[in-house]
């Protein structure tokens, strides 16, 4: 991996200060709904203007850069605080549509998608399949030109605002696993479909259940063939566990400077135990972007993310936990008051943190599927009974 920078690079980053100057959305207003709008705002302008999806091709209103230039594209986004595209999971969908979807897919699909139009939720755990995905039981039926879909799915990601669901469905028979999966695009609104919130421990409601009775979804929204949807939900993950986090690597390099100053303010950094865990965050999320590089330099050499996507996976969920732990203890007292406390740190943003990643080893495969995972499918050790094979 070569990540110097030429006089080109340089250039790109010059422009890209310039743009965020001319273009910058300001502040974040108060109130998820007003939060949610200036987001999709700031998307739409960044399509609209050439500045999205920095690693997808032009032909797809990416910009097609090369690893320097996007490394340097989330560093001055990163630096600028300008706000993430509401949709995270459009970049796991969207590399999926680009790689197996059908041209009418494509123009149906990503510019909206992009511009933030159409918002997209993940529709694969279910009360009985979360870590062991190909026992799911969602049951879509071929009639005609329709499926028809009958089950639930749960833990389900900005599934309230979300307009559109990429799923896992079974087509096959109960014993076929992960031969009998298809992958489908459900519109959010159909008939028959019904999304239920869940509030979490933070006190948000992040997740939801979605229940399908008789949901018709036609066959054009089927990415790939009948039961083929097993391989092409690995693209998916792949892009889940790698290259989409690598924006976060670099926010992340922030937010545990920020926690070092803060440790700096309060005085907790005299104490030489709270020095000590500051150093071992700042060697990890330094690991983290490293890692994170590696599987972006994969794919742009024309692979997939891969089974290696599941070590940034794993450290990514182990990592969030462990700076939010130690962020709490800098906090001190402060760190049992509630974020809309008014005597709460930084407005509780680390309590809340920390609440909010108890789920960071859960989410896109718990710890455990990332083990296996790594043991299976790097390393190269016997595989579970049960488990899917390749």
């Amino acid at each position: 991996m070569d990540f110097s920078l030429t006089d080109e690079d340089e250039a790109f980053r010059a422009d890209i200060r310039d743009f965020l100057k001319r273009h910058h959305p300001g502040k974040a207003p108060r109130g998820a709904d007003a939060v949610l709008q200036w987001q999709r705002d700031w998307a739409a302008l960044l399509s609209d203007e050439g500045y999205a999806a920095p690693g997808w091709p032009k032909e797809f209103g990416g910009m097609e850069l090369p690893l320097p230039q996007q490394l340097v594209y989330h560093e001055e986004m990163t630096l600028a605080r300008v706000p993430g595209h509401p949709s995270a999971n459009s970049f796991i969908v969207g590399p999926t549509l680009i790689k197996h979807g059908t041209p009418e897919q494509h123009d149906r699909f990503l510019r909206r998608l992009l511009r933030a139009d159409d918002l997209w939720c993940q529709g694969w755990s279910e009360p009985d399949a979360g870590s062991d995905l190909p026992s799911l039981k969602t049951r879509a039926v071929r009639d005609g030109d329709d499926y028809v879909v009958t089950g639930q799915k749960i833990w389900t990601s900005a599934s309230v605002n979300a307009d559109w669901m990429f799923a896992l469905v079974r087509t096959g028979t109960p014993e076929s696993r992960q031969h009998g999966l298809t992958y489908l695009l459900i519109d959010m609104r159909s008939p028959g479909l019904t999304v239920r919130p869940i509030t979490d421990m933070s006190g948000g409601s992040h997740f939801s259940e979605v229940f399908f009775d008789e949901v018709s979804v036609p066959v054009g929204n089927r990415i790939g063939e009948e039961n083929g949807g097993w391989s092409i939900a690995r693209t998916s993950i792949g892009h889940e566990r790698s290259t989409a986090f690598i924006a976060q690597d670099i926010r992340y390099r922030r937010i545990v400077r920020e926690l070092i100053e803060l440790a700096q303010e309060n005085g907790a950094s005299k104490d030489p135990l709270v020095r000590q865990q500051l150093a071992q965050l700042e060697i990890e999320v330094r690991l983290l972007g490293l890692n994170g590089m590696r599987s972006l330099s994969t794919v742009l050499k024309g692979g997939e993310p891969g089974p290696e996507s599941s070590i940034s996976r794993l450290f990514h969920g182990q990592f969030e936990k462990r700076l939010h732990e130690v962020a709490v203890d800098v906090t001190g007292a402060y760190g049992l008051l509630d974020r809309k406390d008014p005597h709460s740190v930084q407005r509780g943003r680390w309590v809340w943190g920390m609440l909010r990643t108890r789920a960071s080893t859960i989410g896109a495969g718990t710890a455990e599927i990332q083990r296996n995972t790594i043991g299976e499918r790097v390393l190269g050790l016997p595989y579970e009974p049960g488990s899917a094979t390749p």
